[in-house]
């Protein structure tokens, strides 16, 4: 990996971990960062993995993804209620997944179960040089 791979990669992270928990996602869920590299065969561009904790009942706030990064969501654990863009608001479960166009407006993120936990990873792929990969809206 060259050196402004490396810079690139640390800059990316230090936005993603300082932008989302402070930003996008409200009280009611926990947002870490657990992997985070640049692609090495598609230049520019960076794969970056969080796991969202949801506590029963909780949710993320209403939030808009970066203008060009990809996403791809998997329930990890419980059941978790989503609504993209103008799309219909669905239950996924354990073992369930989606995918989020650039742009996304994700409407609604939260614990489908106010008793017991969920945990979902999210999978971004989006350009290297993106400071903030979500944003809340209001």
């Amino acid at each position: 990996m060259n050196a402004r791979s490396i810079i690139g990669a640390a800059v990316a992270a230090l936005a993603i971990a300082t932008a989302i928990p402070a930003g996008a996602h409200g009280p009611g869920d926990v947002v870490t960062p657990h992997f985070e590299q640049a692609i090495p065969n598609i230049p520019g561009k960076t794969l970056t993995a969080m796991i969202v904790d949801y506590p029963p009942g909780g949710a993320s706030a209403p939030h808009r993804h970066a203008d060009r990064s990809f996403i791809f969501a998997y329930v990890l654990s419980g059941e978790i209620e989503s609504k993209v863009n103008d799309g219909p608001t669905q239950i996924y479960r354990a073992g369930e997944s989606w995918h989020e166009p650039p742009a996304a407006n994700h409407l609604v993120s939260r614990n489908a179960s106010k008793t017991k936990p969920a945990k979902l990873l999210a999978v971004f792929v989006a350009d290297s040089d993106e400071t903030a990969l979500t944003t809340p809206t209001e």
